[in-house]
């Protein structure tokens, strides 16, 4: 339901490119996100947002819970099990 609703600002498109070091059109950044969120490792709602973690992916996307809006995307470096 959350990938089928999520919508964007236009400062939320430069705000991915920033964090995800990128040059990625209106497109691209939404099928970017779309399926990690569809195959999200784990979501948290906590307080007005979603938290929707994909681990394979190494990012983190936060969500308003009210009207879907991507707030920001975050990535961090997967570390290596054993």
């Amino acid at each position: 339901m959350i990938a089928e609703n999520l919508c964007y600002t236009k400062l939320v498109y430069q705000r991915i490119n920033k964090k995800l070091a990128g040059k990625y059109t209106k497109t691209e950044i939404k099928i970017l996100l779309r399926e990690p969120v569809l195959e999200a490792t784990q979501m948290i709602h906590k307080g007005k947002n979603f938290y929707i973690y994909n681990n394979q992916r190494g990012i983190r996307i936060t969500v308003n819970v009210n009207n879907y809006r991507v707030i920001t995307v975050d990535k961090w470096v997967k570390v290596k099990s054993y």
